[in-house]
């Protein structure tokens, strides 16, 4: 089992920035990717960007340039930093770890809000 904990949402105007954090703790060394995934309101959920365990990393168009994900392994913590961020940004954002033996483990999700 794995356990994901979200934190670093919030409230932010637009063009400001965010930085997103995921702590694993568990079986963290099944897992082999990570990543955020993101919910707006009358949509469904989203990828927004993803991390391997050798540092490849994966972003939707939507935020490449201003989205940076990154992996603190001896932390077992995964960071999605957001810079201009816009309206259409606003969702709840989730953290998703891949486990090697095939289980999907899903945070709680941390909302994050901008106001134009």
């Amino acid at each position: 089992q794995v356990q994901l904990v979200e934190s670093g949402g919030g409230l932010v105007q637009s063009g400001g920035s965010l930085r997103l954090s995921c702590a694993a703790s568990g079986s963290i060394f099944s897992i082999y990717r990570m990543g955020w995934y993101r919910r707006a309101p009358g949509k469904q959920r989203e990828l927004v960007a993803t991390i391997s365990s050798s540092g490849l990393t994966n972003y939707a168009d939507s935020v490449k340039g201003r989205g940076t994900i990154t992996r603190e392994n001896a932390k077992d913590t995964v960071l999605l930093q957001m810079n201009s961020l816009k309206p259409e940004d606003t969702a709840v954002y989730y953290c998703r770890a891949e486990s090697i033996t095939g289980d999907d483990y899903w945070g709680q999700g941390t909302q994050v809000t901008v106001s134009s």
